[in-house]
């Protein structure tokens, strides 16, 4: 029953997703405070959401040092650390999100060659 209920859950809230006006993709980028390489990595993923998904995408940036405790539920071993919840499959990119191929393909913008 537990099953079917989160099952239930789970596809009105990606309905809910399709609607106008809601976001598509939801990320979280975690960064340790504004050193070089956090900096990289927001403006990095800033321009990838606003070319590939202009609109469609909700980016939360979490910085470890203010939020700890947001880091637990994510398992955050590494920073930066990115993070897309929505759409399935939860995916997972570490580093300052410089290598472009890599991040489209970890998101699913481009497919793997």
């Amino acid at each position: 029953m537990k099953t079917t209920k989160t099952k239930n859950a789970t596809a009105a809230f990606e309905q809910s997703l399709a609607k106008p006006g809601r976001p598509q993709c939801v990320l979280r980028l975690y960064v340790t405070g504004m050193t070089p390489r956090s900096a990289r990595a927001v403006a990095n993923v800033k321009e990838i959401c606003e070319e590939h998904l202009k609109g469609r995408y909700d980016l939360q940036v979490i910085d470890i040092y203010q939020q700890a405790v947001l880091t637990e539920g994510d398992q955050i071993i590494a920073v930066p650390t990115l993070i897309r919840e929505l759409p399935p499959p939860f995916r997972r990119i570490i580093g300052d999100l410089s290598d472009r191929e890599r991040v489209l393909i970890g998101l699913d913008l481009k497919p793997k060659k």
